[in-house]
């Protein structure tokens, strides 16, 4: 309750006032402006402003400068929750599949919640924290969503779903001590969250990327989503798509691989082309799929780099133009790079102890060029292989 005052307060006409005076305060400039506010205002309602002010500038990375903007947040909120286009892709897909209603169970400060509603779903956002469940409410009411939004603060254990077409659940994943690896610690644990997904009609678990995939149901689709390039989430879906079924989803686009079961890849040489797969793909573990449609093979068993003889468009992996392939030996990159005159060194690292900012200071790099060093293995050996970023190839077509 002593976490509400100070939130409530905010929504007062004072407090949105405060809101809209300290909008663009700079972190150096806090202790000015709020020196010089509490002469006016209570403290506690400063000092709440403020850190609301804070939070909606770190909120606009995920949820964009305008909806951060009028938006609350929670510090565990703006780390947890959702990635707008996340959101509004998985909305999307609930849509398509004919879901008009969805209870949303640990719904955190509504990040889902709001995609669902925007997408013309009506939701049961279900969270057991007084605060949390406030702020989600303050904040379907901020965007003008409150007529499709209806928050309940209560344990998810307890909520009656069947009037509901689908089941979102969203679990906990951090501790006392952080990220929590283990499904089964997860608040609800995975279990109770498939429990809940087998009453539905449809259901959707968000799970962390790192999910060992023979903790995947067998009933389920396991999709593994990006975001410019950046691994965001795994989501398991029930009562859509193929039970069983593997994909990796990239955005923007989206554009999705699907999982044909194909057998690791063939091992071979290092071809001109080196193809970087997106982490998506990695998670998913549909390597083979981008090797198959690269005709291309791995540089070695155990690491996920593509390598094949000609240039072929992909969206689901990076691709650079290899110019040299050497055995680990830091005094022979650092000459090849002098003779190359590159200033400019980007590295990347699979399989490999050095770490980049090592290596770079070592080699000391120095020129008007450009380069980049994979840190690898190939067929075993410690191996660094030297390109640059390969000429871009147009893909074609829709969502595969």
């Amino acid at each position: 309750m002593n976490d509400l005052l100070p939130f409530r307060s905010l929504l007062t006409p004072e407090g949105r006032a405060l809101l809209d005076e300290v909008r663009d305060t700079r972190p150096d400039d806090e202790l000015a402006v709020a020196t010089r506010l509490r002469r006016a205002h209570p403290a506690d309602l400063v000092s709440a402003a403020l850190g609301q002010a804070r939070l909606r500038q770190r909120a606009a990375a995920k949820f964009g400068a305008a909806d951060a903007g009028r938006m609350f947040f929670t510090p565990d909120g703006v780390e947890q929750s959702t990635r707008t286009s996340v959101a509004t892709y998985r909305a999307a897909r609930l849509r398509e599949a004919g879901v008009r209603s969805v209870a949303d169970l640990c719904c955190g400060i509504g990040g889902d919640a709001i995609a669902f509603a925007r997408a013309g779903i009506r939701v049961l956002a279900v969270d057991r924290d007084p605060l949390t469940a406030e702020v989600a409410r303050a904040n379907a009411a901020a965007l003008g969503l409150a007529e499709l939004i209806e928050v309940r603060e209560a344990e998810v254990t307890g909520v009656d779903t069947s009037g509901w077409d689908a089941v979102f659940v969203d679990p906990a994943r951090r501790g006392s001590r952080g990220r929590l690896f283990d499904p089964e610690a997860y608040s609800p644990p995975l279990s109770w969250a498939v429990g809940a997904a087998a009453t539905a009609r449809t259901a959707v678990l968000k799970v962390a990327p790192g999910i060992p995939h023979e903790a995947v149901p067998e009933r389920a689709e396991a999709e593994w989503i990006s975001d410019g390039g950046e691994v965001k989430e795994a989501v398991l879906w029930f009562g859509t798509g193929v039970p069983g079924a593997v994909r990796a989803t990239l955005l923007p686009g989206p554009r999705t691989l699907l999982g044909r079961g194909l057998p690791n890849p063939e091992v071979r040489p290092v071809g001109r082309y080196l193809y970087e797969p997106d982490g998506a793909v990695i998670r998913a573990h549909l390597v083979a799929e981008v090797a198959a449609e690269l005709d291309g093979g791995l540089i070695d068993p155990t690491i996920a780099y593509v390598t094949a003889d000609e240039l072929r468009a992909t969206p689901y992996a990076v691709s650079y133009e290899i110019t040299d392939q050497l055995h680990f030996s830091i005094k022979k990159l650092k000459a090849l790079l002098r003779e190359r005159e590159v200033g400019t060194l980007t590295v990347k690292k699979r399989g490999s102890a050095v770490e980049p900012e090592e290596l770079r200071r070592k080699v000391r790099p120095q020129g008007p060029n450009a380069a980049t060093v994979f840190l690898t293995r190939v067929a075993g050996a410690p191996t660094m292989l030297l390109g640059t970023p390969a000429p871009a190839i147009a893909t074609t077509g829709g969502p595969a």
